[in-house]
């Protein structure tokens, strides 16, 4: 198991950004979520190390509800890919 976190980028229903970051931050220590682009509804997730799976979890069952793509973090310039 490495000890970095891990960032993935989504591209989401606009109107469920709010929604998405409060269901994220409620599971403790498990991730945060940052807007990268308002306009676009892209947003960047970091997962803390080990819990990956928890997260793909979640974003998948939110994806059932409305839209949820995953996308390159490198398309996003103002993606940050320090740990």
């Amino acid at each position: 198991m490495t000890l970095e976190t891990t960032r993935r980028c989504y591209q989401i229903d606009r109107c469920q950004i709010s929604y998405v970051k409060f269901i994220l931050e409620a599971c403790d220590n498990v991730a945060v979520m940052s807007t990268l682009d308002p306009q676009q509804a892209v947003v960047q997730v970091t997962i803390a190390p080990g819990c990956e799976t928890m997260v793909d979890g979640i974003m998948n069952s939110l994806a059932r509800e409305f839209e949820v793509v995953l996308v390159d973090d490198a398309s996003s310039p103002n993606a940050n890919h320090s740990s």
